[in-house]
């Protein structure tokens, strides 16, 4: 059973907050070295324990192949400077190549997931992948940059997603804040991605404050509280969770496109994780996946929820 509130606990938060950053750029290997830990953590007590540690694994797999790997291209002075004038993100998903550093950080990615304990399918998805062809992989990666993933290759176009969150996150580590500008409530100011959560923070320089993370390349940005991070809607906002919980996850759902972004409160437990913590709160998305609203938001290991 939910709960279900149409005002959100404590918006006075806000007005603690005059000038928060608008955007908080990924640190690749402790974004991913993070995600690990918090997986690992929830492992511990959770009925989804065996999932948990696979994607732990491959967690720790995108955080140990990086040490070496060449610098990926970044996108030209003048493509930046349009990316701005136009409120276009810098880093076009819709240009994205398969170069000599795409390949090799799929191909170290792919050698890493290969110990890692998995069931026989998610086995065979991995072979099938590491086989593909340079033109079936494009598919596949356009597949993932655009969400739209077949049913029937969903384990394939999760393993290739990890390698794509790699790759974009050190292309947006790379980028000057002062570059970025807002596209749109639900739109990664680097990449255009999609959020995959949002997070009430509690850093000192923007306590109270709410920024949702990029499911792509884990930038976050700050997205005003009370309001649909996808169709920046401030009305018929209602927030549901399982009763009983520590109120620390909750969905926010909106009347007006009838989707739900899950939203956490770090004010409350400081370790929630935008990735971690979506996959571990799966049972709040079956209570809702029959109700009024559906989710609005992307993760590439939670693909068919």
């Amino acid at each position: 059973m939910t709960h279900s509130s149409s005002v959100e606990p404590n918006p006075a938060a806000l007005g603690r907050v005059q000038a928060p950053p608008f955007v908080r750029l990924p640190d690749p290997c402790r974004l991913f070295e993070a995600r690990r830990e918090r997986l690992e953590f929830l492992a511990q007590t959770s009925e989804l324990a065996p999932y948990l540690r696979f994607i732990a694994g491959i967690a720790a797999a995108q955080s140990s192949i990086q040490e070496g790997l060449p610098e990926p291209e970044f996108p030209p002075d003048d493509a930046l400077a349009r990316a701005r004038e136009f409120g276009m993100p810098p880093l076009d998903r819709n240009r994205i190549e398969m170069d000599d550093v795409l390949s090799e950080t799929l191909t170290r990615l792919f050698d890493a997931f290969a110990p890692l304990e998995k069931p026989s399918a998610a086995q065979t998805a991995l072979e099938r992948v590491r086989a593909a062809t340079p033109e079936q992989m494009r598919v596949i990666i356009q597949g993932v940059l655009a969400e739209a993933i077949p049913a029937d290759a969903i384990a394939e176009h999760a393993y290739v997603a990890a390698g794509l969150q790699v790759h974009f996150a050190r292309l947006a580590a790379g980028l000057e804040r002062s570059w970025l500008a807002k596209i749109s409530d639900g739109a990664c100011p680097c990449c255009g991605g999609p959020p995959v959560s949002s997070v009430v923070v509690a850093w000192m320089e923007a306590e109270g404050t709410r920024y949702c993370s990029c499911s792509l390349c884990g930038t976050q940005w700050n997205v005003v509280r009370v309001k649909c991070v996808l169709c920046s809607s401030g009305k018929g906002i209602g927030y549901q969770e399982i009763e009983g919980g520590a109120g620390t996850i909750k969905a926010e759902c909106c009347d007006n496109c009838r989707c739900y972004v899950k939203i956490f409160y770090q004010q409350k437990d400081p370790a929630l994780d935008p990735v971690a913590d979506d996959i571990a709160s799966l049972g709040l998305d079956l209570l809702l996946r029959d109700g009024d609203y559906r989710r609005g938001s992307f993760n590439p290991f939670l693909l068919g929820v």
